[in-house]
């Protein structure tokens, strides 16, 4: 897959830092649709998910999942990966943080 420009973060065109959601947003649907795939099937929340969703699966550490959601419950982390919360806390209490 071919890296978007904008998603490189090496440039700096613009003397402003920061895009606003729905430049983000079209950069996104952009990218999506330069290789090839469905722009409805893909978002910037669906890509946050994954994200996580990738990292809980390859460490099980839902702390840094929290973390990285900016979530200030455990539980809330929880949720938005679609864990069961039994599962996640023997997961968490077995993994030292």
């Amino acid at each position: 897959m071919k890296a978007h420009p904008l998603l490189s973060f090496e440039h700096r065109i613009h003397e402003r830092l920061h895009i606003s959601t729905r430049q983000y947003a079209r950069i996104v649907r952009e990218w999506v649709t330069s290789n090839g795939l469905e722009a409805s099937a893909y978002g910037t929340h669906s890509m946050r998910r994954t994200k996580v969703t990738q990292i809980y699966k390859k460490t099980g550490k839902l702390r840094a999942v929290q973390l990285l959601l900016v979530h200030t419950k455990m539980d809330s982390a929880v949720r938005y990966l679609g864990v069961e919360l039994q599962d996640a806390l023997a997961i968490a209490e077995a993994i030292e943080i």
